[in-house]
């Protein structure tokens, strides 16, 4: 299985460390967060990454020939030259991620869990849709609005009301659940962008929103799921501290 880990972030709310660093080469328990997400993607069978790099690009890069991850393929898609957001940092990455026809796993560096990923992947191959976000129900203000069936509606920011598209209903059945940052794709969205506009710098979620005809984008909940997100100072300390 192959997998994308968005690295090429600023991480700007971990500065000072992001002054002279990576974000994906913070340390969490002594170990870079990359490494540790590499190694939980590789323990459930992703044997193929990919990487994007911009800030601190030569550091990524040098830690990678040093052998410090511990899967069997390593590509680097270079940003260098201008930083992509995370839909235009997938796309750049297309002649590396569409190879062939398998889905490919993206995951953020940032993001500690015990999701299982095998699982998430495995149900992406079963449901026919060319996305599947993992979401839960944890807390936060700006939350996907799913279909009793878990097929993406839309977007609400539950604090100032804001629904994305603007004309969102929701029902009572629907589903209003989290997005963790881990999701899995098919090569065919690579076209679909295309088609649609989409180049050059711009957040996934732009894409995932942008209500396009026959772009089935499916959420899937897993029980006991646990996650942290690390890109801020306080929750990098509480992983350290639970790692500990």
């Amino acid at each position: 299985m192959k997998t994308m880990i968005l690295c090429a972030g600023l991480g700007t709310r971990l500065k000072p460390w992001t002054e002279e660093h990576p974000k994906a080469l913070v340390p969490v328990g002594g170990i870079p967060m990359l490494r540790r997400v590499v190694e939980r993607l590789a323990q459930q069978g992703f044997d193929e990454v990919t990487l994007n790099v911009h800030h601190f690009a030569d550091q990524i890069e040098d830690y990678i020939k040093s052998g410090g991850l511990p899967v069997g393929e390593v590509s680097v898609s270079d940003e260098t030259a201008q930083l992509l957001e995370t839909g235009g940092g997938i796309l750049h990455a297309e002649k590396l991620l569409s190879k062939d026809s398998r889905p490919f796993l993206v995951h953020n560096v940032d993001i500690l869990s015990n999701a299982n990923l095998r699982s998430l992947y495995e149900e992406h191959m079963n449901h026919g849709g060319l996305i599947t976000l993992l979401v839960s129900d944890r807390n936060s203000d700006r939350k996907l609005v799913f279909d009793k069936d878990l097929i993406l509606k839309g977007w609400v920011n539950l604090k100032t009301g804001q629904k994305r598209p603007q004309s969102l209903q929701i029902s009572e059945e629907d589903l209003i659940l989290a997005f963790s940052g881990i999701y899995v794709m098919s090569p065919e969205v690579f076209s679909i962008m295309k088609e649609h506009g989409f180049s050059g710098a711009f957040p996934i979620m732009d894409f995932f929103l942008s209500g396009i005809p026959g772009l089935k984008i499916c959420g899937v909940r897993q029980d006991g799921l646990d996650i942290i997100d690390i890109g801020k100072p306080d929750t990098l300390h509480r992983a350290n501290l639970m790692i500990q």
